[in-house]
């Protein structure tokens, strides 16, 4: 598929016609995106972590010649002296994305295209502040090119370049696609920026790198650069030592497709430093998934054919669900047809690609998935190379790709393979690879029914960190109906509050999508005390999703009482205002029933720094399902601070605008309005939960 709309350098007649490179063709490296691994330190499991720590990498290579460049598969390509496949045998690497794991048919650079190759190094040999010797040795003009020809090297000439894989002063944080709820085409971006330099960065300017077509996907040529129309925050462009900023990027409607980000900032001096990424392009949306609604077995009939059952879904604001194409209802899409009423995005394999890689079928889509969960692979793990292998083919196409990582102990080693990564992790009650016995938490009492919830949080931000500048979403844990057993526990799902408190752990550390596992009818009817739960957490992420989706992670900090924890306070700040979200961390045990108690809303002064792009806010309100109430604040020393009686979660907005208030409201009162127009409430209503309950009945 071509992009007629793009305004791309007239390069491309080159990749018409077989191509001949010239023997001193030169390979420049332009720049280099090294993410260092990180590894918690708080989780416990039986298996010793291994805290040798490597760092994923890309590189940014251009075509720095007058002529055509042809990089062929079979090309060699040294590192240190070895090959990619040597270093994935011996274990140096996790993966890498090199011209020989892609095989197939050559690709030629235009004179000034660019190219990106990246690895995922495994340990500290090959993480930060090491450096590697990069040799590519390119056919001459003697080689033939064609399509299916075994490239040769004839009169061959080696490039070398050196590779600082250096732990950045600089770097993207979070790149986030947006657009218009209307179209699946983002015509924006928000890039968020830290500097941990020792001087002031100024931004500058920004452009994209994109392909003429997915087909040509690799061969990424430099659109024109954007300075006059960015959106800086703060106004000046300046960012200080330790501090961030934000850019606004109006792009046009963009492609489908994988693109180069280069940004460039100007030092106190006027020197450049330039900061990139490579993602697919992807409007984000906040979608919350319903799961495998789906089950097979069980008795439960086709659920997905019920409009109670959609009701019950639209009740807990989810539009997403671990399904493909579903004869009975997606494809009902008549004007009063099932799928157009209640419609669910899907989240699945998606084969055959050519059905869902469409222009009408893509606003279905959520994402590819398929690998379950390849860190276990049924006892025995899948290698990261091969799951790149297996997300491969995806890579023409314009449907974004999705893994399931499961355990932070080892799941360095898998960042970087797809375009949205996810986690799955439950606290209580749940299978996990984490040893619950070993959290040393509450004065020395251990349990094994539970984990404490505070480990989500911790996992969030591991697996925002690995993947940045990428959004991540999270499986968090709801109903199910086949968990029971564990550690003495009678219940066999969370509790409301044990359910809120994991899926706000993970949304005060920045997701942009929550997956519940798992809402089938069979679950929902096991635990219905848990649907008016899903029903506030969904109504706030709502009210709240622009925060989510336009801002970043900016500070995280745990408050102690007595030598306990206390709270944890953390803060999503992006262009609209900062997102103040409180975590009640004086949770004890139940040692009778075997289940998370928190105790009435006590007084607290409250303490969040705000980053300085954001100035001072012109007012704070607490946020909740049931509405927002304004807060008497004062700014000290570059955080606001309050006083207020909370328990739980308490979740609070610091505006730069005074209108963000009203406009939270109005979508609250607009939500209120959707769920009461379904008339339609199992969790409060007897009779709608015995509707649901038929079902589950067996024909």
């Amino acid at each position: 598929m071509r992009f007629p709309r793009l305004r791309l350098q007239p390069a491309m007649a080159w990749l018409l016609s077989a191509v001949s490179a010239v023997s001193a063709a030169t390979l420049s490296l332009d720049g280099v995106q090294v993410v260092p691994h990180v590894q918690s330190t708080e989780m416990r499991y039986r298996q010793k972590a291994d805290f040798s720590l490597g760092a994923r990498v890309e590189l940014f290579l251009r075509n720095a010649s007058d002529r055509p460049l042809v990089l062929p598969a079979s090309a060699p390509i040294r590192l240190r002296g070895r090959t990619p496949e040597e270093l994935l045998r011996d274990d140096a690497w996790a993966w890498h994305e090199l011209p020989s794991a892609w095989g197939g048919d050559p690709i030629t650079l235009p004179p000034g295209a660019m190219t990106v190759w990246k690895w995922n190094g495994k340990r500290a040999d090959w993480g930060t502040n090491t450096q590697a010797a990069l040799e590519v040795t390119l056919p001459g003009p003697g080689s033939g090119t064609g399509a299916g020809t075994d490239v040769g090297i004839v009169d061959a000439a080696t490039e070398r370049l050196t590779v600082s894989i250096d732990g950045p002063a600089a770097w993207l944080s979070a790149v986030t696609f947006l657009g218009p709820r209307e179209s699946v085409q983002p015509d924006s971006m928000v890039l968020h920026v830290v500097n941990r330099g020792a001087g002031t960065l100024r931004l500058d300017a920004c452009r994209l790198w994109l392909p003429a077509g997915n087909a040509t996907w690799r061969i990424l040529l430099s659109q024109p650069w954007i300075r006059d129309g960015l959106g800086r925050f703060p106004a000046d462009g300046r960012i200080p030592a330790g501090g961030r900023g934000v850019v606004r990027v109006a792009t046009g409607p963009l492609p489908l497709t994988h693109a180069a980000i280069e940004l460039r900032l100007l030092d106190d001096g006027g020197r450049p430093t330039t900061l990139w990424a490579h993602q697919r392009v992807r409007r984000e949306a906040f979608d919350i998934s319903g799961g495998w609604v789906q089950e097979a077995g069980g008795g439960e009939g086709k659920p997905l054919e019920s409009e109670a059952f959609h009701k019950t879904l639209r009740r807990v604001h989810v539009n997403t669900a671990q399904i493909q194409e579903q004869p009975g209802y997606t494809d009902r899409t008549g004007p009063a047809g099932l799928y157009s009423r209640y419609p669910l995005k899907y989240f699945s394999a998606l084969t055959p690609v050519g059905r869902y890689d469409t222009d009408a079928m893509l606003p279905r889509v959520h994402a590819v998935e398929f690998l379950g969960e390849p860190q276990y692979g049924g006892g025995k793990p899948v290698p990261p190379q091969d799951c790149w292998k297996a997300m491969a083919p995806y890579a023409s196409t314009r449907l974004p790709t999705s893994l399931t990582h499961s355990e932070e102990r080892v799941w360095r080693f898998y960042a970087g393979l797809t375009d949205f990564p996810h986690y799955d992790a439950y606290r209580v009650t749940a299978p996990s690879p984490d040893a619950w016995a070993q959290y040393d938490r509450w004065g020395g009492e251990r349990i094994r029914w539970g984990a404490p919830l505070e480990t989500i949080g911790e996992m969030t931000r591991s697996l925002r960190d690995l993947n940045r500048p990428r959004p991540i979403a999270y499986w968090s844990q709801g109903p199910h109906h086949d968990w029971n057993g564990y550690g003495g526990r009678k219940r066999g799902s969370p509790t409301p509050d044990e359910l809120r408190l994991q899926a706000w752990h993970a949304l005060a550390s920045r997701i942009t999508s929550l997956y519940w596992f798992n809402l089938s009818v069979r679950s929902l009817v096991a635990f219905p005390d848990l649907i008016e739960p899903m029903t506030r957490v969904g109504r706030e992420i709502r009210m709240l999703e622009e925060h989510f989706l336009e801002g970043d992670a900016t500070h995280h900090r745990r408050v102690m009482r007595d030598g306990a924890p206390d709270w944890d306070f953390d803060v999503v700040a992006g262009p609209r205002g900062a997102l103040l979200v409180a975590l009640d961390l004086a949770y004890v045990p139940d040692p009778r029933e075997r289940e998370f108690r928190f105790g009435a809303p006590r007084e607290t002064t409250f303490n969040f720094p705000l980053p300085k792009f954001l100035g001072n806010p012109v007012e704070v309100f607490r946020v909740e399902a049931d509405g927002t109430t304004r807060v008497e604040h004062r700014i000290v020393d570059g955080a606001v601070e309050f006083r207020d009686r909370a328990s739980r979660v308490a979740v609070y907005v610091a505006a730069v605008d005074a209108g963000e208030r009203g406009r939270i409201e109005a979508r609250r009162r607009m939500l209120v309005a959707e769920e009461d127009a379904l008339g339609f409430d199992p969790g409060r209503n007897p009779e709608d939960l015995a509707a649901l309950r038929r079902l589950v009945r067996k024909p």
